[in-house]
């Protein structure tokens, strides 16, 4: 599967969770269906991962296609402003709070509990992804 984390962006507030979002890309040549996906958050160098949920109803995602997936609410105005729609889709998770901890969280996309994509927050990385190094 050709599913890859393209941006992973902090919220500078903790209260604005619609500032916090990752960005997936469908690199592969085939339709990708979210349904059913989690995600874990972890930190680099522990084993030790929590997971956020399952996306659920999810997206189909074509070739080329790219996601960002927000933390908060579109409804909740405390939640901050989502950005505009502009050549990419925003997909909102509902979550009740931020998740990403800062330099070397580990963000792990997962389909019936392998993992189909992988990703470092490094903020002075292109996009704030950092190279994953496969053990």
């Amino acid at each position: 599967m050709g599913i890859r984390f393209v941006e992973i962006h902090t919220a500078p507030d903790g209260e604005q969770l619609n500032t916090e979002w990752v960005v997936l890309e469908n690199d592969g040549k085939l339709p990708f269906n979210t349904r059913g996906c989690g995600m874990t958050v972890g930190k680099q160098g522990h084993s030790k991962r929590s997971a956020l949920g399952v996306i659920d109803p999810g997206f189909v995602m074509q070739p080329g296609e790219r996601v960002r997936m927000l933390t908060g609410n579109p409804g909740t105005k405390a939640h901050g402003e989502p950005p505009p729609e502009e050549g990419v889709k925003n997909y909102f998770l509902f979550l009740p709070r931020t998740y990403l901890a800062g330099v070397g969280t580990v963000l792990t996309l997962t389909l019936r509990g392998l993992a189909v994509s992988k990703a470092v927050f490094d903020p002075s990385a292109p996009g704030g992804v950092a190279a994953v190094v496969a053990k």
